[in-house]
């Protein structure tokens, strides 16, 4: 069988600094002018969509192909010898251009923060994807356009070129995104139009609740960020919120919409046959199975939390594995939010995903604990045998 995949987008070197385990400041003390904080171990790390997901996918035993760009200095050399020459057969090494890279700031306690030199991505182009490898793989999956200036100007019109290019191969595609940062370039442009641009030609299209919120409905994501105050706006969201999205989503022609809601699980709803019966080389096997779902799967809680740096990659990985692999879409929920729940029990994006023979115990595993979530009424039905809710455009509702 052909596991073949293509894992493009954004790629850096994520340096974080790790803090003594128990030790808790305040942000604004800890940066104060003049301010000496103590800090244990430097870790090195490739990061980014390319990294995080492309390897966790080759550590569930998928071929997985990196294409990332990075420049001929020293930070480009350290990202390709972690990564390997044979996965990183793929990458575009450019010698006028810096390598990106992050610094990754995460103290007990307090939710993680970053600071980001995008380098080489914002030059990543249509002609940065290697075509010839892209078109004996069965799925290509492209991560962080909102990090890239080339894939969110001009109205995106060079994402959905690449998309176009990628479809015209008949290799299944995947999208995931990125939180723009609203005072730089990507904030301020008009995503809805990149999206309608770019979801025809996408198969899978898997953003976070709150970053999708905000490109193509500002007033919700003010309103459920103004209602979180001190809170994670995650908690504030709705189910009827994820309908509402999902259903523009899919009228721009997404087949399947995965909505990461964070602690609070993974909503997935997907479009009718014939559309999915369109989506190329990853098509499963039983279209009806996969057509008109609308579930939403609950997070397992983590018996050690180390960080959440990756969380969305990883259960990515583990959406793309399951479904591949040709997994019920209950299934395929339930190994992305079990490659979730590995990941935020390290501190870096990896080290916690073990191998595919561990997630398939884990996905046999019934007694692990789940974090609350609790969806009432509005046509939702929660399934005790498969341990998630199907929604009111599910046909087990209907």
């Amino acid at each position: 069988m052909n596991e073949k995949v293509m894992i493009a987008g954004h790629l850096c070197l994520d340096l974080s600094p790790q803090f003594s385990v128990g030790s808790k400041s305040q942000i604004s003390q800890m940066f104060s002018p003049g301010k000496l904080t103590n800090v244990e171990e430097l870790v090195l790390s490739t990061g980014g969509a390319v990294s995080n997901t492309g390897l966790a996918l080759a550590k569930m035993g998928v071929d997985a192909i990196l294409n990332g760009k990075i420049g001929s200095d020293e930070i480009g050399n350290i990202v390709r010898e972690k990564i390997g020459p044979e996965r990183a057969k793929a990458f575009k090494t450019v010698s006028d251009q810096n390598t990106s890279y992050a610094i990754v700031l995460a103290p007990p306690g307090v939710d993680r923060f970053v600071l980001h030199n995008p380098a080489a991505n914002d030059t990543f182009g249509p002609e940065d994807i290697d075509y010839k490898l892209a078109q004996d793989c069965i799925l290509f999956h492209f991560g962080y356009p909102p990090l890239m200036k080339r894939m969110y100007e001009k109205g995106g019109a060079e994402l959905a070129q690449m998309y176009k290019q990628i479809k015209d191969l008949s290799v299944t595609t995947s999208l995931d995104m990125a939180a723009p940062d609203p005072s730089a370039g990507a904030g301020r442009v008009d995503w809805i139009k990149i999206l309608e641009a770019s979801l025809p030609y996408v198969d899978i299209f898997l953003p976070s609740i709150g970053e999708i919120a905000f490109m193509i409905d500002r007033d919700l994501f003010d309103k459920r960020s103004a209602q979180a105050a001190e809170r994670d706006p995650v908690l504030m969201y709705e189910p009827e919120d994820c309908t509402a999205i999902s259903d523009r989503l899919l009228s721009m022609g997404a087949k399947i919409v995965v909505i990461k809601c964070g602690i609070r699980g993974l909503y997935l709803r997907t479009a009718g046959a014939d559309q999915l019966s369109a989506i190329g080389s990853a098509c499963p096997k039983d279209i009806e199975l996969w057509s008109r779902r609308e579930m939403w799967a609950s997070t397992f809680k983590a018996e050690v939390f180390g960080s959440a740096l990756g969380a969305g990659d990883a259960t990515i990985a583990g959406f793309l594995c399951g479904f591949i692999r040709n997994f019920s879409p209950e299934s395929v929920l339930q190994i992305a939010n079990t490659l979730g729940w590995q990941n935020v029990q390290a501190v870096d994006a990896l080290s916690g995903i073990k191998d595919w023979p561990r997630t398939l115990e884990l996905l046999g595993d019934k007694n692990r604990l789940r974090n609350p979530l609790e969806i009432d009424g509005n046509g939702w039905l929660f399934s005790t045998k498969e341990q998630l809710y199907y929604g009111p455009n599910d046909k087990v509702s209907l």
